[in-house]
């Protein structure tokens, strides 16, 4: 018995396939956009959120973050173990629980810290649209590549110099474009950054502000597969 298929049913088989294979960089990022954040709020995101991470070996922080892009402000509330932090800064200007005086010596000041933290969340929790910011260089091409057995896009994105030297991955889901691992290197990982780095396997989501953001973030370590610790959007 011959296998018969329309010739136009066919034409639409072979069309779709050859289009999912034809997308650039540049469009499967887009298509991410779109999926996390479909209306377009990040720009203007003004939100508290509460974020627990857990970690083999210390007891759990609970993190209460404001982020109010428009106002250029962000406080970042940290409590573990009995001991509450606070970091603030309004249109750059920084206010912190902790003093220089019990801060450690020759490490970073606690506005330092309270910089470092704001960059830290705005990205992360920014994904993937902060992969559109100046000095972002996308990658043109697009990898089709197996994760922890799963099938995936990859997307290449390196920094300019005066942001950072660490090259990253973005892995995301082939049907939906979902973000669903993200990972970085040191340098170039068959280069200067082989053994260095760590993945982030995503899983879940909680929708803020209309923006789907993971809801777990699990990190490990890219040479040896070691947890190092677990984020979740706990309140939102």
């Amino acid at each position: 018995m011959k296998l018969y298929i329309p010739l136009a049913l066919l034409f639409i088989f072979n069309s779709t396939g050859l289009s999912a294979q034809k997308l650039n960089a540049s469009q499967v990022l887009e298509k991410a956009i779109h999926y996390h954040d479909p209306n377009g709020n990040w720009d203007q995101f003004n939100s508290t959120f509460q974020v627990t991470m857990t970690t083999p070996a210390s007891p759990e922080r609970v993190s209460t973050i404001t982020l109010n892009l428009p106002a250029d402000y962000f406080n970042l509330v940290a409590k573990r173990d009995g001991d509450t932090t606070t970091f603030t800064l309004d249109k750059g200007r920084c206010k912190t629980s902790i003093t220089d005086s019990i801060a450690q010596a020759g490490a970073r000041t606690p506005c330092e810290t309270a910089t470092l933290y704001k960059n830290y969340y705005t990205y992360l929790y920014g994904l993937p649209m902060k992969l559109k910011d100046p000095g972002a260089n996308l990658a043109p091409t697009v990898e089709k590549v197996t994760f922890k057995e799963k099938e995936y896009l990859k997307l290449k994105v390196t920094y300019d110099e005066a942001i950072g030297n660490d090259v990253w991955f973005f892995y995301f889901n082939p049907t939906t474009f979902a973000m669903e691992v993200y990972q970085f290197f040191k340098g170039e990982p068959d280069g200067a950054g082989k053994d260095t780095g760590e993945y982030i396997l995503l899983s879940e989501e909680s929708t803020v502000e209309g923006i789907k953001m993971p809801k777990v973030r699990a990190w490990y370590y890219n040479k040896d597969d070691t947890h190092l610790g677990t984020d979740t959007i706990t309140e939102n």
